[in-house]
């Protein structure tokens, strides 16, 4: 059984309180786009551990893949969702995302929203997965930047809608299976309780649980570690997707390099020269991204190189400039001209694609909390996500759950449940170095529960996770550190253990030992404590 951490000790009746109609914990493109659509029936508040900005839509470069071009159809969309899902994903959500999707784009624009043009008209690129071009961008790799500020903008037009930032959402108020709201830490003034009609999760994933990941700081699982203890479903956790290509210099921390970039051309390299990706997928540098990250693994391993090489090089030099002014920068502050040298590239955790189950409306089995984006798991990407429908998932997928938890709220009454927890912790803090738990599970987490992954390597973690967990969960924390450390055994834990029950090959998830893809694990594995309150 996964080991929970001990609820916090609180009496709710003597906590300060906040009350609001709905109520989103998460400040990504979902949780804004579920605010901005909530608030047409209510107030909303937004809470966001850290600074508005701080996440991973804001550096999200690639783009959006979205049905708008005349050589593109909602069925090809759709089909090549489904192939890269691997017999995984949930076709009546993926027809929701595509179908759905333009609309949501045109709002985007009609509030303000700049994505690039050619010849007066939306452009767009390619990504591997796709049939056809239908990413667009903003800024050449600043799409992410761009929906955010633009869904900022909206939020603070509108004086129904509060924020609160550096405030960290520590455990939801729940009981008999109905959600109240949630106990919170704000920063250097203690702890309250916000009550809310409807809460809406939208915390995003949980990178930082792996030792080099493409992620904001702030994803740590949180919000799926909340809802696991609250008794909320989760479901493919074994499925977490690796970026083919961050830029790799030692020493230096992660930095993406879009997959657009060979979208539009750029070309895999070993050490030697020579390009690689023909020999693992007949689509090269173009397959699904699962495929290009353990093409380059294996290449790593047969020249014995830690990283191999991404040339722009033979692109037209203006082309770079004006489409990835960005990436060049951030290649320039380490001395790499990228329209003269080559990127030296590797594999990095990047996207969770397992999460807290929900339907299609975003709402889970606790009455009253939704959750979107990619903290949750709709079925929508399967077994492997095809490149640039997140963003799209956060908008289509944000306006669901708001406009659900919205029409809900009707007649509702903000409920002060007769809840009090009370628990003997362990503090001792000055015995614990919370810095050195975190460091070794992260680069447990990238050995043995990374994209290779087999049986003793998986069974090793899951001991090690347990050790941890021993000592680390009996006790409460004062910090934002502590809580953020208990939050990660919780999912590291899921993780490994869904990845040691499937036995079979598919998708993002690579097992050594059993290489293949097996019909009788055409199914989810799924996640539900029974410790609840």
């Amino acid at each position: 059984m996964i080991k929970k951490r001990y609820l916090i000790s609180f009496d709710i009746n003597n906590m300060r309180k906040l009350e609001t109609d709905t109520l989103v914990i998460g400040s990504g493109v979902a949780g804004l786009r579920a605010a901005i659509e909530a608030v047409r029936y209510g107030k909303v508040l937004i809470v966001t551990k850290d600074r508005l900005q701080e996440g991973n839509t804001f550096r999200a470069q690639g783009g959006i893949a979205v049905v708008m071009s005349q050589e593109d159809t909602y069925e090809k969309h759709i089909q090549d969702t489904l192939k890269v899902g691997n017999g995984l994903s949930n076709e009546k959500a993926v027809r929701i995302l595509v179908e759905e999707g333009p609309e949501r784009i045109r709002e985007l624009i009609k509030w303000g929203a700049n994505f690039d043009k050619k010849d007066g008209k939306i452009s767009f690129t390619k990504e591997g997965g796709h049939s056809v071009r239908r990413i667009i961008h903003a800024r050449g790799d600043a799409t992410g930047e761009e929906v955010e500020k633009t869904l900022i903008l909206r939020i603070q037009e509108n004086d129904n809608i509060s924020i609160l930032e550096d405030t960290f959402a520590i455990d939801l108020v729940c009981k008999n299976g109905e959600c109240f709201g949630v106990i919170v830490q704000l920063k250097d003034k203690g702890r309250m309780v916000i009550l809310a009609k409807k809460t809406i999760l939208a915390t995003g994933g949980i990178g930082q649980v792996y030792r080099e990941t493409t992620n904001s700081s702030v994803a740590t699982g949180d919000g799926m570690a909340m809802a696991y203890r609250a008794g909320a479903e989760l479901m493919d956790m074994e499925f977490v997707q690796f970026h083919p290509t961050t830029l790799y210099i030692a020493g230096a921390s992660r930095a993406l390099i879009s997959e657009v970039v060979r979208g539009e051309g750029g070309l895999l390299r070993n050490r030697y020269g020579e390009r690689f990706m023909e020999k693992y997928h007949k689509m090269g540098e173009l397959a699904p991204r699962d495929v290009v990250s353990k093409g380059i693994l294996q290449e790593m391993k047969e020249t014995e190189d830690s990283h191999v090489y991404l040339d722009l090089t033979h692109l037209d030099p203006e082309f770079l400039e004006a489409r990835f002014p960005n990436i060049m920068s951030t290649c320039a502050s380490f001395g790499i001209d990228i329209k003269r040298r080559l990127i030296p590239v590797r594999p990095t955790a990047h996207y969770m694609i397992g999460g807290i189950k929900i339907d299609i409306w975003g709402k889970t089995n606790i009455q009253n909390l939704y959750a979107c984006g990619e903290v949750a798991c709709s079925g929508l990407h399967g077994a492997n996500r095809l490149g640039s429908n997140s963003l799209l998932e956060g908008l289509v997928f944000g306006y669901r759950a708001g406009y659900h938890a919205g029409k809900e709220i009707k007649d509702q009454v903000v409920c002060v449940p007769d809840i009090s927890n009370t628990f003997e912790h362990k503090y001792h803090l000055e015995e614990l170095d919370i810095e050195d738990v975190r460091r070794s599970l992260n680069s447990l987490m990238w050995r043995d529960v990374g994209i290779e992954r087999k049986e003793e390597g998986l069974l090793e973690a899951g001991q090690k996770i347990d050790f941890w967990c021993s000592y680390v969960m009996n006790r409460e924390f004062p910090t934002r550190e502590g809580l953020e450390l208990q939050n990660m055994l919780t999912v590291a834990k899921l993780v490994q253990e869904a990845a040691w029950k499937r036995k079979e090959s598919r998708g993002v998830h690579y097992r050594t030992d059993y290489p293949k893809k097996s019909a009788k694990w055409r199914k989810h594995i799924s996640f539900l404590s029974t410790e609840v309150r």
